[in-house]
């Protein structure tokens, strides 16, 4: 191992205390010190939204450390309410002040790691000074103030934290409208699943402007583009966060592409002896990009590794697949890996596969829906990106996906994963499983898919469009320009069925449309199943402006 006689750690929340603490016990000579510039360390910054709902009642559950009892159990020197003002990369130094007296020293160091997080984005509009953010225990604590006795509250920014503040201010009884720019709720997930994120909110009473951005906030609401004006008598601006580099571009430390601070594999920095981690860096996606993911996970993660990197530890940085969950108005929303979005803005070949399956089995009293979205790379079959919108079991399935992509396993070797079966939990074919049964029908070339977005086009240049469910589910509403011939009819009416044009085929989740094309790729048609099936293709078309 190696032997710094001093370390020093800029922010003392996720990673910068995963790192302290590794670090004390790699190495227990070593002088650490901790400079966070909020009053608190270590605390619960993900459980923020929940106790200005009230869902979580105690303050004190969201301060997991202190100071004292960070150096009783591991001598490390917290220092909080002392802020890192600028760094000497030749001399190895940090210029820090003491927020409460003012007064500015030097601290020098053997090893540092940069862990400063990322700031709130605060778009330059009149009146922004007004709007709240949620970022630490000081911001719940003034948001927790700003709506004892409101009655109604904007969010601007429809990402995780706008979502999880939205959800809590409804909680607490006030009338909210969430206020984003863009044309979806959650920028993770594709528009075709955002959606149903969409309609929860909107069942729950939570107004939803896309589309829509704010140029003014006054005392009395939110002022849109449009002149529209969104009464509010708090405003919260969710609309994202960019990492903290300030210290670090000001000491000439590399910054890549995607803004964040560049480092290697062992986390180290363009500067000697510094090492940087969280949300401030930038991380290798699964499509080989640089991006960012700020996100606690690999926060948490990324300190450790530093910790061992500096201890002389081997040490592999693995890319970052996002994978995240949030709980929505009774949703569990979840994804992992890249989205068609990107994968369409890049120009990357990819094929695309929807499921609706239940949670479990359907016999097993409350069994409830799921969609499911993968992203496949057609010529590979490498797993790129997975999304999850449901009730219920839609962490276990993204996170069993985001397994599959970390050990490099292929679409179609989903089908093989053993996982645990009961009615209560599973089916015997679970929804993982049967993503892998649909790559794999794929993969070999037994089926062929249009997308949701591909409808219009296709029957634009004559291609049928086959409704293949029942005549009563046909009169309940279709496609325009569908015909009906139920599945269990399609042998014998085949004749209606024309050679000499492609036939797309749907059904309510395409599964009678995959036995359909099936049978219709036998009898020499030219044939695809629409992915998803009906219920993809509204929800598609819905969130389209």
């Amino acid at each position: 191992m190696n032997n710094p006689k001093s370390i020093v750690i800029i922010g003392g929340v996720a990673g910068g205390m995963s790192a302290a603490t590794r670090l004390r016990r790699l190495l227990e000579d070593a002088t650490i010190t901790v400079l966070e510039r909020s009053g608190n360390v270590s605390f619960a910054n993900c459980g923020l939204p929940y106790y200005v709902g009230g869902v979580i009642e105690e303050r004190s559950a969201l301060l997991l450390q202190t100071p004292e009892s960070l150096f009783d159990r591991f001598r490390l020197d917290v220092r909080i309410h002392h802020e890192a003002t600028a760094i000497d990369v030749a001399r190895r130094v940090v210029a820090v002040r003491d927020l409460a007296t003012g007064q500015e020293s030097e601290l020098a160091y053997d090893a540092l790691v940069l862990s400063p997080g990322a700031r709130a984005v605060r778009p330059p509009i009149p009146g922004i000074d007004r709007a709240l953010t949620l970022r630490d225990i000081e911001d719940t604590d003034r948001m927790t103030e700003a709506i004892a006795g409101a009655g109604s509250a904007a969010v601007i920014g429809g990402g995780f934290i706008g979502l999880e503040v939205a959800e809590n201010l409804r909680h607490r009884g006030l009338d909210v409208t969430v206020v984003e720019a863009t044309d979806q709720v959650m920028a993770p997930l594709d528009p075709e699943m955002a959606r149903l994120v969409a309609d929860a909110l909107e069942a729950d009473g939570i107004a939803v402007r896309l589309g829509a951005s704010a140029v003014e906030i006054s005392e009395g609401g939110v002022r849109l583009a449009d002149g529209d004006v969104v009464a509010a008598d708090v405003v919260v601006a969710a609309i994202g966060v960019r990492p903290d580099t300030t210290l670090a571009a000001a000491a000439g430390i590399e910054l890549g592409q995607a803004g964040g601070i560049a480092v290697d594999d062992e986390l180290r920095t363009s500067a000697p002896g510094v090492w940087a981690v969280g949300d401030v860096i930038e991380k290798r996606r699964p499509d080989g990009t640089a991006g960012l993911v700020p996100l606690a996970g690999p926060a948490n993660r990324q300190g450790r590794l530093a910790a061992d990197s500096i201890a002389g530890l081997p040490v592999r940085n693995p890319r970052a697949l996002g994978t995240a969950v949030v709980g929505v108005c009774g949703l569990q929303v979840a994804a992992t890996g890249v989205t068609e979005k990107a994968l369409r803005a890049s120009g990357r070949p990819h094929r695309v596969i929807h499921t609706h399956p239940l949670n479990h089995a359907g016999y097993y009293p409350g069994a409830s829906a799921l969609a499911l979205k993968l992203l496949v790379d057609p010529d590979s079959d490498a797993i790129l990106g997975a999304q999850a919108v449901g009730a219920s079991g839609a962490d276990k399935r993204i996170d069993v996906i985001a397994t599959a992509m970390t050990a490099g396993m292929t679409a179609s070797e989903l089908l093989d994963l053993d996982l645990c079966y009961a009615p209560q939990f599973g089916s015997a074919k679970d929804p993982v499983n049967m993503l892998g049964y649909l790559a794999d029908n794929q993969h070999r070339g037994l089926v062929r898919t249009a997308q949701w977005h591909e409808v219009a086009d296709l029957a634009t240049h004559g291609a049928m469009l086959l409704d293949v469910r029942t005549v009563g589910e046909f009169a309940a509403g279709t496609i325009p320009g569908a015909v009906n011939v139920p599945l269990d009819e399609v042998r014998e009416r085949l004749d209606e069925i024309p050679v000499d044009a492609e036939v797309l085929v749907f059904c309510a989740v395409g599964q009678r449309g995959h036995s359909a094309t099936r049978l219709l790729a036998q009898a020499g048609r030219t044939v695809r199943n629409l992915d998803g099936g009906i219920k993809t293709w509204r929800a598609g078309v819905r969130a389209r402006p």
